[in-house]
């Protein structure tokens, strides 16, 4: 059966970790093995349990670590989510003016923050999830720009069939927030 409906995007402000839906996205590093920011929050709130199953892929089939803009489910651990969605977002840099990921060299990191929702919305089905919540992938210390990263997500959620039916975005503070809800503005249907 193929899919034909689309997620209705929602936007919020707070705390991933204390959501309670399906699947919350994790903005891990390729080491899934916890760090700062949204991906250390999740590693602290959700126990060890989540780090322990980071392990496992780590010693089975992510050997050399989740790659940029893929997604891998792990269970939720203490966490109010079913499951958690790790996936990495690439590192914003200026080179020429022109966009470049670290690691990947030249432009494309655009394409890569975009697999980084599509992927996650892949796992997504392939998990049940039927409502999922989403950071503001690579904006923070990856250093992406703020409203770049905001029509990144919002194009990308909004342009793909799937069987989520709710998809939040939470953002970190009120400012970030007002602009999403502008950019949601500017895609939705009028």
């Amino acid at each position: 059966m193929t899919t034909t409906r689309r997620a209705r995007i929602e936007l919020g402000h707070g705390d991933i970790t204390r959501m309670a839906v399906d699947a919350v996205v994790n903005a891990a590093n390729s080491s899934l093995l916890g760090g700062g920011g949204v991906d250390g929050a999740i590693h602290r709130a959700g126990g060890p349990t989540i780090l322990a199953e980071c392990r496992e892929l780590r010693a089975g089939r992510l050997r050399d670590g989740l790659p940029t803009g893929q997604a891998v489910a792990t269970g939720a651990g203490d966490l109010p989510a079913r499951w958690v969605i790790h996936t990495v977002g690439p590192v914003y840099e200026r080179t020429g003016g022109a966009e470049a990921t670290g690691g990947t060299g030249g432009t494309g990191g655009g394409a890569l923050l975009a697999g980084c929702y599509r992927n996650s919305l892949a796992v997504a089905d392939e998990l049940g999830a039927r409502t999922v919540a989403f950071p503001l992938i690579s904006a923070g210390a990856y250093g992406w720009p703020r409203e770049d990263a905001i029509r990144t997500a919002l194009g990308t959620l909004a342009g793909i069939d799937t069987e989520v039916e709710s998809a939040t975005l939470l953002l970190f503070d009120a400012a970030t927030l007002s602009l999403a809800e502008q950019c949601l503005a500017e895609i939705r249907p009028r």
